[in-house]
């Protein structure tokens, strides 16, 4: 390769990088403060045993012949 081509091909490979980085910092703004973020971030660490809680007591109920609710 000569050395014009392998500049040419560094610059486009380094134009490449930036535009991937460009993409994921955007990418990652419009993904800012979604549902999943909150969650990871333990938004509603203490309200995942409720639905757990919710199901025991609707099973204890059916069993003592009274309504799911």
């Amino acid at each position: 390769m000569t050395d014009s081509a392998k500049r040419a091909a560094q610059q486009a490979e380094d134009r490449l990088e930036q535009v991937a980085e460009n993409a994921r910092q955007r990418f990652d703004r419009l993904t800012e403060g979604r549902l999943a973020d909150s969650i990871k971030n333990g938004r509603f660490a203490d309200q995942v045993d409720h639905g757990i809680d919710q199901a025991r007591r609707e099973a204890g109920r059916r069993g003592q012949g009274g309504s799911e609710r």
